[in-house]
């Protein structure tokens, strides 16, 4: 069949087959090739009736692969744009670890505690951009809580 003649759910299935998709961004994609709101909506409820498509496994996936490079507050945000809904959200957010991602993060990229004030906000700076709270990031840049987490 031409590309031009595919049914809107051949499309998400397309789509869903390469990656997990939230019914915004399927929205998003599908909107230009159908005949009304109407249909759209008709093939995304199919989909997820049928559980091609779930926001609840976009958010869990998505927490998952992202969990150990970002905080929760970006993974939120980032989420947020995607169209998932703040429990979802929630929940699939409820086993991250930001200390320990914070922790992994910051010693990749620095590995020892600031000299200097400059350093300290440099630092700090980096762990806020990746979305971790800054109560976490001011326990990260004590140290101290584990003897060997911090190289001398």
């Amino acid at each position: 069949m031409a590309a031009e003649g595919k049914s809107l759910k051949a499309r998400a299935a397309e789509l869903l087959s390469r990656r997990e998709y939230t019914r915004q961004e399927l929205v998003r994609r599908l909107a230009p090739f159908a005949d009304s709101e109407d249909e759209l909506n008709a093939a995304l409820d199919e989909l997820a009736a049928s559980n091609w498509q779930s926001d609840d496994r976009f958010a869990r996936q998505f927490a998952s692969s992202k969990g150990t490079k970002f905080g929760s507050r970006r993974l939120a945000q980032e989420m947020r744009q995607r169209g998932v809904d703040s429990d979802t959200i929630r929940e699939a957010l409820s086993g991250q670890d930001d200390l320990a991602s914070a922790r992994e993060q910051w010693r990749k990229k620095f590995g020892r505690l600031p000299a200097d004030a400059a350093e300290k906000a440099r630092q700090y700076r980096f762990l806020a951009q990746r979305g971790f709270p800054a109560d976490v990031i001011r326990q990260v840049l004590a140290g101290g809580a584990d003897d060997d987490f911090y190289e001398d």
